[in-house]
């Protein structure tokens, strides 16, 4: 049974790592060079920060990849068994399926601790990290948020785009000057202008040359008649204050982003109902999630023998119809979390328990069989 146990071990381990990095290079690494290739292409990022935003992101998107990629190892691992008639072989040596279980049990186990930990402990502090390094990249190098054919909106008041950058210097470039509201009341559009970092006294002059403006009613923003055409200026100085940006900083972050301990405090302490509801949603989900781990290595078992096919192609498309009917209970439930009348902190436990039993069941009929 050693030797058996050995096997089932090395193929579902092997499996599993590779599936956590296929997903995690499709999922994770597409979505951030995406995202952040055109800051090393057109802002001129430190490579060190392009790597810290990949290690922030990373164990946030390991909380997903992890019970995917065992629930399409266990479906390839166990197919595959089933349809080299393996399994049978097995059986009629008298060793059982829930015997042959016994290492996936185990790899069940690891996987929901380590989800757990990465849940409860890890992806929280990546993501208050993760927050604070554009700022820290402000404070270090605030020209280097400025890129070419992108809208800048770091800096709180402003939007500004530009049309092309090359190290300071900066052509077609439009601000927008918005109210609390997010409606631009001031428009400024330049042909060329140049960037000046001045640190002492946090902030960033950008210099503009050949510039015009407009500016809307502020009683009565919404009426475009009443937008009034300023005059042109051959070269004009528009400071950027950094202070605004660094107490941005300072604002409490998202729910995601906080600590258990920090959840539980606000839970104490907030009369908002919605508020309350938000927070426990997001207390049971730090737990629930994980348990998708035992969900998947229990109803990927059955589905597996039950397909018994060798292509890894029909192994994937399980995995992700099983993950994403899954998943799609807890995206309601986090969607809801500020709708205590629907109990959202009680939704993301039902595709556990739902999982958890049909799982059970299909295993256990197909122990009996």
């Amino acid at each position: 049974m050693r030797l058996i146990d050995r096997f089932v071990l090395r193929e579902l381990v092997v499996n599993i790592l590779f599936a956590i990095f296929v997903l995690s290079l499709v999922l994770v690494v597409g979505n951030i060079f995406r995202k952040l290739l055109p800051l090393l292409v057109n802002h001129d990022v430190p490579l060190q920060y392009l790597v810290s935003f990949i290690a922030y992101i990373l164990p946030f998107s390991l909380i997903f990849t992890i019970p995917w990629g065992m629930l399409t190892a266990i479906l390839l691992v166990f197919g595959r068994l089933s349809a080299d008639n393996e399994l049978i072989a097995l059986r009629a040596n008298g060793v059982s399926v829930p015997r042959i279980c016994i290492p996936l049990a185990g790899i069940a186990i690891v996987a929901t601790a380590i989800c757990l930990w990465l849940n409860v402990s890890v992806a929280p502090a990546a993501q208050m990290q993760l927050r604070s390094t554009i700022f820290d990249l402000a404070t270090r190098d605030p020209m280097a948020l400025f890129g070419g054919d992108q809208v800048i909106d770091q800096f709180p008041g402003r939007k500004i785009y530009v049309g092309k950058k090359e190290g300071n210097k900066l052509e077609n470039i439009t601000v927008f000057e918005v109210n609390d509201d997010s409606l631009p009341m001031r428009v400024t559009y330049a042909r060329t202008g140049m960037l000046e970092a001045d640190l002492p006294n946090k902030r960033i002059l950008m210099h503009l040359y050949n510039a015009r403006y407009q500016q809307r009613d502020e009683n009565d923003p919404l009426d475009l008649r009443k937008i009034r055409d300023g005059i042109n200026v051959k070269e004009g100085t528009l400071p950027i204050g950094l202070d605004e940006l660094y107490e941005k900083a300072k604002k409490q972050p998202s729910r995601s982003a906080l600590s258990v301990e920090q959840l539980v405090d606000q839970l104490k302490t907030s009369d908002n109902a919605r508020d309350r509801s938000a927070s426990r949603t997001e207390i049971n989900k730090r737990f629930s999630f994980p348990m998708a781990c035992l969900a998947f290595a229990l109803i990927a078992v059955p589905l597996g023998v039950t397909t018994h096919r060798r292509e890894t192609s029909v192994g994937f498309a399980m995995g992700l119809i099983v993950a994403v009917a899954y998943f799609l209970f807890i995206i309601i439930g986090d969607t809801l979390r500020a709708t205590p009348s629907v109990h959202p902190e009680l939704l993301v436990w039902l595709p556990n328990v739902l999982f958890l039993a049909l799982g059970a069941w299909l295993f256990r009929r197909l122990a009996r069989q």
